[in-house]
């Protein structure tokens, strides 16, 4: 049994396909498919039901698949543990973020990490965040920019800033006769627009809802901050948007005010996590002081609190 073998049978439990498997093994399907029957024979238990129509793992092949995924995952780190005892600054660095503040903060930070990391190929992946956990998990990703509370403990992290929530409103709106900074309340019977399920944005927007007496507009949900504010700037409704989805470069919608919010404003707290036993820790680290002071962005980094 080698951990070629075992790529074969994982990529055939992820495709059920032999074809398909095959082509993302990189090796001819007759190849796959030999030494699929020789772990099988090594084994002594039928791992693969081979169908007609499709290919399914039977019991034992979905558990020694499970085990496989761990030890495949151990060897990549012991890979990487070498490139980067070789050169610290380089290899793949894989980075997810969400998709309320991807778009947002990677203008403002891309540029410096090419500089300060020139050598590092950076893989960016933009998923809601129960995927990104997901993704973090499994060891497909290095690191996950994410809006904490995040309940892992087997996660390390460190807090990058906060961002302040401001109101959106359309032009003629109650709420700009105020003429001063919004305080919760206000917000009391106020229908918002939201984003869909699974967006942690809305979470945090229902809680405020929750603590103003805001409610939820039932008739619409949004599946990006963009269609809320064009949504907004329609006059459909109001919002709850990031300082950063409204601040440049990021070019100002006509129809659409934005007001702030008395201290403490709404906010939410961004934190970088990453596994606690990844061999690129100390670069993850790295790549958080630049997360952390993105230039030019609507955001206060996180300080350290100091006693005395």
């Amino acid at each position: 049994m080698n951990l070629r073998d075992l790529e074969y049978l994982v990529a055939l439990d992820e495709h059920r396909h032999f074809g398909r498997a095959a082509a993302a093994c990189y090796v001819s399907q007759p190849t796959l498919s030999t030494q699929v029957k020789k772990l099988e024979t090594e084994l002594g238990v039928p791992l693969v039901e081979r169908g007609v129509r499709r290919v399914l793992l039977t019991p034992a092949g979905e558990q020694v698949a499970a085990r496989a995924r761990i030890m495949l995952d151990e060897a990549a780190e012991i890979r990487v543990l070498a490139d980067r005892a070789r050169n610290p600054r380089s290899g793949t660095l894989r980075l997810g973020i969400f998709p309320t503040l991807a778009p947002y903060l990677l203008p403002h930070v891309v540029p410096t990490l090419r500089r300060r990391f020139p050598d590092i190929e950076l893989r960016l992946v933009e998923e809601r965040s129960p995927e990104l956990l997901d993704q973090l998990r499994a060891g497909r990703l290095d690191a996950a920019a994410l809006a904490l509370p995040v309940a892992d403990d087997s996660l390390h992290s460190e807090p990058l800033f906060r961002e302040d929530f401001l109101m959106a409103v359309p032009d003629g709106h109650q709420l700009t006769q105020l003429h001063r900074p919004l305080r919760p309340a206000d917000l009391a019977g106020e229908p918002l627009l939201l984003l869909e399920d699974g967006h942690c944005l809305r979470d945090q927007t229902v809680a405020l809802c929750r603590v103003s007496g805001a409610i939820e507009h039932q008739e619409f949900q949004a599946t990006s901050l963009e269609t809320l504010r064009h949504m907004v700037a329609a006059g459909a409704g109001s919002t709850l948007l990031p300082a950063m989805s409204v601040s440049p470069p990021v070019a100002p919608a006509p129809g659409l005010r934005l007001l702030p919010f008395a201290a403490p404003a709404p906010h939410r707290d961004i934190a970088l996590f990453w596994r606690g036993s990844s061999a690129v820790a100390e670069l993850v680290r790295d790549v958080a002081s630049v997360l952390r002071n993105p230039p030019g962005a609507a955001v206060t980094p996180w300080q350290p609190k100091t006693s005395g």
